[in-house]
């Protein structure tokens, strides 16, 4: 079996043919949903390796390229060759690659992408059936879009660090991001759906098109109900700011966290059933639920010195008794360890042959005839260049960087 049926295996998009050509998370998040689905995916990376090699976390801190964590979870079931596309010889390799292709996706900046001949009109005129799917932080038109931009810069420019801040009045709480390269994530996941699209419109028109993703507006279109708030009621419904209704809020028991969403009045009075109806839950203060908002900063004192005497798990599986919306906050270790995440095999198992052999998430949804799949490990930096080049019949050491030794 040739090692691109090998990637390809009996995945829903086996068949499929992609081209990766990124330095970061974004494009490698759009291109693994397409490999773990049995797409052949060719990462291209330059000679020093893609940028997440050097990012990590890697086991015992020692700095690896080929055991990032992040790069090895990005990067199973592609394929990896290194191309300097600031070469003439090497942009000319992969033009030969892409003329089998179906999609080429792409997170480098404009300058970057300039250099190494990556801008839509060029691409489409020397290829017109491949969609090519540019993510950029802004986009690739309007006044921001020659910007680079890191993950923080992109939270913040698309609203949710503002919103995961405290908001107006509890400006001791500054705006925060989650750790991690989460909104390159959700450039990525946005990117591999659009480009679905495109290749269902080019069964119909036959000409592959360009899909641009702006990071900034993936992450301002998942701001859920704020768009509501703001204009509707001038509120803005911030981590720590004022809500119209409540409880919704994160409590602290004695052994973690838990989250309380009881805003129904069944629900409420549930809940104060289970606190053993409490002398101050009969005060006009908390009357109703909008009543509760307006006073949550008395309501949720009361709430959570009696939420610090209970147990998460006895206080959860109480509530669900009850039918009472409560949820304990996972930590790492619990997700890990988690009875319900086993039973449905969502994480998986893969060797590599110089990080070991690494447990990994696996996907959020099955497919019944058609099987998602860890196939193959990440590549290791130029693995495949060899293979790739000589069956488009390039001399592999024309190019820049034929596969070396992972240091």
């Amino acid at each position: 079996m040739s090692a691109a049926a090998t990637v390809q295996g009996d995945g829903a998009l086996a068949g499929l043919r992609v081209v990766e050509c990124g330095d970061g998370v974004a494009a490698a998040y759009a291109g693994k949903l397409f490999a773990d689905l049995g797409a052949d995916v060719v990462k291209v990376e330059p000679p020093a390796g893609d940028a997440t090699r050097r990012r990590g976390p890697f086991p015992g801190g020692t700095v690896h390229r080929e055991r990032s964590g992040l790069f090895l979870y990005l990067n199973a079931n592609k394929r990896g060759i290194v191309l300097d596309l600031g070469r003439a010889v090497d942009r000319g390799a992969l033009d030969r690659l892409l003329e089998g292709r179906d999609l080429l996706l792409t997170d480098l900046p404009g300058r970057a992408r300039e250099r190494d001949g990556l801008e839509w009109p060029a691409i489409h005129a020397r290829h017109p059936d491949v969609v090519m799917t540019t993510i950029a932080p802004f986009g690739t038109h309007g006044p921001w879009a020659d910007f680079e931009a890191t993950d923080l810069t992109l939270w913040a420019a698309g609203g949710i660090a503002y919103l995961n801040g405290g908001g107006p009045g509890t400006d001791a709480m500054p705006p925060l991001k989650a750790f991690g390269q989460q909104a390159a994530f959700q450039g990525g996941v946005h990117a591999a759906v659009a480009s679905m699209g495109a290749l269902f419109g080019r069964r119909r028109t036959g000409a592959g098109q360009h899909v641009e993703v702006s990071i900034q507006e993936c992450v301002a279109s998942i701001l859920e109900l704020t768009y509501a708030f703001w204009p509707y009621m001038g509120l803005v419904a911030s981590r720590l700011g004022h809500k119209p209704i409540q409880p919704l809020d994160f409590f602290e028991c004695r052994d973690g966290w838990i989250y309380l969403c009881c805003i129904e009045e069944h629900q409420w009075q549930r809940f104060v059933e289970l606190m053993g109806s409490p002398e101050w839950a009969g005060m006009e203060l908390f009357q109703d639920r909008m009543a509760r908002g307006a006073n949550w900063d008395a309501l949720k004192i009361f709430l959570q010195d009696w939420m610090r005497e209970q147990s998460v798990r006895e206080l959860y599986e109480a509530g669900q008794a009850r039918r009472i919306p409560l949820a304990p906050v996972s930590t790492m270790g619990d997700l890990m360890q988690s009875e319900h995440l086993a039973t449905r095999g969502f994480f998986a198992e893969l060797a590599h042959p110089t990080a070991g052999t690494l447990r990994y998430p696996g996907a959020p949804y099955r497919f019944g005839a058609t099987p998602w799949r860890l196939r193959t490990p990440a590549p290791l930096l130029g693995q495949h260049t060899a293979e790739v080049l000589d069956a488009l019949g390039v001399d592999p050491a024309s190019t820049a960087a034929p596969a070396g030794e992972a240091s």
